[in-house]
């Protein structure tokens, strides 16, 4: 392994961080992970944060123990990935101010500036909330301006993990989709959207494109990670789009990224709205496409979690060997994914089952119903995004830690009535995405991913029994919750 090439892949999504060696094949050679610290802003009534200044220190932490455990390479590059619509705000010295993740939704009470938020969808592709950075940085101006007062400039999180390894400033076209203040169809910043939020333009960081190399790592940052002090620094780009890179997918091709969140999307070659603003459309990561979006919303967190209760100890083969055992169908759940025909999201849920608690009902039957609500969740946002643009192809590539669960993949294929095909790099798709994008960066070869697995749908009555099964709960909690 001595004098290997390898790349860097950092990598900070909704719930954790990782840091990821790999190399120039795709061959991730070591990877560590934390959650990502997250606090209460008590100034807001739903806000979070994190602290910039710890989370460099944690990235600088994994990625010793990663590269520990790939000793000897040579580190040609680094890159970074990370959530969308998350921030670091940057001080008038390039001191990080301040983080705000994509659940901070400090900037909910002032909505209301928006006043034709039809018009915005129009220049950005995506109704306007709360959850994009522009309101993000309304909420901060507003209550905390302590931080106001210091305030010169924001970045997304991975061109922000990329201003510290390099010392660049710079905002990636993927990610400024995400801000409001980013006109998606002309490709740029827009006067127009600063001044519905009033926010000044000047603020605005240059726009690179991701692949672009961005310099050579700092001195005191490759000393610190004990790395080739003559690896370049590459732009990165949104968890998504580089997810989605991995798959290798055509124009027209739809991919599900199955991960914290579930996006359905359609690769297009051209600028694509919704008469009835259901759906998103960003910037890819190249220079003409763009990505089509309907979204199932916290999907692959539920799981997770629920994995954690009910299976702590386990792997997901376990899961998956109970899953098969389970007989009983009576429990039903609806967790708060998202359905975009829906205005009003869900925020509160549970599980439905009969009562009295039936001995057939297992632990099994609570994550089976959790799968079930994943599955159902993409189906109807699948159709929603049918009813904005066509998919002709009988397949569906997805990725993502989400899809490694067979049982999904089938719930999937059979709801859809499409084949659903995974690639051999589908468990770290954003990481594998990041190596493409060195790849192209550094003139090297792409990497030829293999079809690891096809799942050919099945008629199944019962599934189409339990799928109305579904949506009668989701309505009941909507009633009772609304």
């Amino acid at each position: 392994m001595t004098n290997q090439e390898a790349y860097i892949v950092i990598d900070i999504g909704t719930g954790n961080v990782r840091v990821a060696v790999a190399t120039t094949s795709g061959e991730i050679l070591g990877i560590e992970r934390e959650n990502l610290q997250n606090h209460k802003d008590e100034y807001y009534p739903e806000a979070l944060y994190f602290d910039p200044n710890a989370l460099w220190e944690q990235i600088l932490r994994l990625a010793g123990k990663a590269l520990s455990q790939a000793p000897g390479v040579k580190v040609m590059a680094l890159t970074a990935t990370s959530q969308r619509e998350g921030i670091v705000l940057i001080g008038k010295k390039g001191e990080s101010l301040i983080g705000l993740p994509n659940i901070d939704h400090r900037g909910r009470e002032w909505d209301s500036m928006i006043k034709d938020k039809s018009a915005v969808y129009q220049l950005t592709g995506r109704y306007p909330t709360s959850l994009f950075s522009a309101l993000k940085i309304v909420g901060i101006k507003h209550r905390r301006p302590e931080i106001w007062n210091e305030f010169a400039t924001f970045l997304s999180i991975s061109d922000w993990v990329e201003y510290k390894l390099s010392g660049v400033l710079h905002y990636e076209h993927s990610q400024a989709s995400e801000t409001l203040l980013y006109d998606v169809e002309k490709h740029n910043w827009s006067q127009q959207l600063c001044n519905v939020f009033e926010i000044d333009p000047l603020v605005l960081p240059a726009l690179t494109l991701s692949g672009t190399v961005l310099g050579t790592i700092l001195p005191a940052e490759a000393t610190a990670l004990a790395i080739n002090p003559e690896a370049k620094v590459i732009v990165g780009g949104a968890d998504t789009q580089l997810a989605i890179i991995s798959t290798k997918p055509l124009e027209n091709d739809v991919v599900i990224v199955s991960g914290t969140t579930t996006p359905i999307i359609k690769i297009t070659g051209e600028y694509i709205t919704d008469e009835q603003e259901r759906t998103w459309t960003s910037r890819h990561t190249d220079e003409r496409s763009f990505i089509l979006e309907a979204n199932a919303g916290v999907t692959g967190l539920n799981y997770q979690r629920l994995k954690e209760i009910f299976y702590p100890v386990e792997g997901y083969d376990v899961i998956e060997r109970e899953l098969k055992e389970v007989t009983h169908f009576q429990c039903i759940a609806s967790l708060g994914s998202l359905v975009a025909d829906e205005k009003t999201p869900l925020t509160r849920g549970g599980f439905i089952f009969d009562a009295p608690v039936s001995h057939l009902l297992t632990r099994g039957s609570f994550v089976w119903a959790t799968l079930w609500d994943i599955a159902c969740s993409i189906s109807e946002n699948y159709k929603s995004l049918c009813g904005v643009t066509t998919h002709e192809q009988d397949y569906i590539w997805a990725c993502g830690g989400g899809v490694q669960s067979a049982t999904l993949r089938q719930f999937i294929a059979n709801l859809l009535q499409k084949k659903v095909i995974i690639r051999n790099s589908y468990r770290q798709s954003s990481v594998v995405g990041g190596v493409y994008i060195c790849n192209k960066a550094l003139g090297k070869a792409e990497i030829e991913p293999f079809v690891l697995e096809e799942t050919v749908p099945q008629q199944n009555e019962q599934h189409t029994r339990l799928y109305e099964e579904w949506k009668k709960t989701r309505a009941s909690f909507i009633e009772i919750f609304s």
